[in-house]
């Protein structure tokens, strides 16, 4: 793994980026036109997308990410562009477990289908916003605090083991059910749906409408996944860009995959388990690699663990892409199982 990928500022020499900063500029500027003009795709043609529709999109922001991947290894260095793929799989990954979540609150608040491709584009800018401010925050303690890699460590663990309980869900709909009686409290918000609007007039006055609460709600969601899946990515590298563009990808398609998966969701009954298992592993590999380069005095007198392992990348990617497989092949499995036997009585 690279030195400025968690290195030690005692023992390994932390290199500068090797991407051209006009790259970046360039990259943030050209993705956030495509970010635009979806959204203005949407608010001109409000629909529910076909399966083909939705196939396409999907695979037209698979292919963006994996062109952007070829041009980073191109302009600035492999190693960031590994870093990136790695990051952007993760991330994709666990994403796709917001999707049960996001079911969720479209059916609590009953979101006409026609309108739930505009929530879902609100809600994932609000999430891009949020997650841009919580990168910066944990890159600052990474900088500053190297050894706060035992602590993600820790959490991810944590984090795993909740993850793999099953009412890990209604546990997150509960919180944002506290969330939204809060904006209940001090905002008015009508009963009733106008079109795509967030503001309606009832009784001559201008209020709020329900598809606040749901913006709201979908950027709450993402952001508690963010809590998650930002310090699991400072375990695959800590350049910003890196980090902040596999966020951005993996959550550019995750509108299309909303409607491309519909139903199949039901079906993934053992998906949250590979995510569990992703994040389990990154966890254990951040503690591995903060007691590779310790730098606390009280664990091994301040000196580097040598014998615990530094995972590198291709390893990582190898795990995310074997577990999504592995959770998705047995969910399939197990549900053609239960339609024939529900056939055969």
């Amino acid at each position: 793994m690279r030195g400025e990928t968690f290195g030690s500022h005692r023992t390994l020499e932390r290199r500068q980026s090797l991407i051209p900063v006009w790259f970046e500029v360039t990259s943030l500027i050209v993705l956030t036109v495509i970010l635009i003009a979806d959204l203005l795709l949407i608010l001109k043609r409000p629909h529910i997308p076909s399966t083909k529709e939705s196939a396409l999109w999907v695979g037209f922001y698979v292919t963006l990410a994996l062109i952007f991947a070829a041009t980073l290894a191109f302009f600035g260095d492999t190693q960031s562009s590994l870093d990136f793929l790695t990051g952007w799989a993760m991330e994709y990954s666990l994403s796709i477990d917001n999707l049960f979540v996001f079911v969720l609150i479209m059916t609590q608040f009953s979101v006409p289908r026609r309108y739930q491709q505009e929530a879902l584009m609100v809600g994932i800018i609000i999430a891009l916003v949020l997650r841009a401010i919580f990168i910066l925050i944990v890159g600052a303690a990474v900088e500053q605090l190297s050894p706060i890699f035992y602590i993600f460590g820790a959490f991810l663990v944590f984090t795993a083991i909740r993850q793999a309980m099953p009412d890990k869900e209604e546990d997150d709909v509960k919180t944002e059910n506290f969330i939204v009686r809060q904006i209940r409290r001090v905002i008015p918000i009508s009963d009733e749906y106008d079109g795509p609007k967030v503001r309606t007039v009832v009784n001559g006055k201008k209020i709020w409408t329900p598809m606040l609460i749901v913006f709201v709600s979908l950027g709450v969601t993402d952001l508690m996944f963010a809590v998650d899946s930002i310090p699991a990515i400072f375990g695959v590298t800590t350049n910003p860009f890196i980090v902040f563009t596999a966020n951005l990808f993996a959550l550019m398609g995750l509108r299309q995959l909303y409607f491309l998966l519909g139903d199949l969701l039901d079906r993934l009954r053992y998906l949250h388990y590979g995510v569990a298992f992703i994040l389990g592993f990154i966890g254990v590999k951040l503690i591995l690699h903060a007691m590779h380069e310790n730098e606390l005095a009280f664990i091994n007198g301040g000196q580097p663990i040598e014998w615990a392992p530094d995972i590198n990348n291709w390893v990582s990617l190898g795990v995310i892409f074997a577990s999504m497989a592995v959770a998705t092949i047995a969910s399939l499995v197990a549900s053609r199982r239960e339609k024939r036997a529900v056939v055969e009585r």
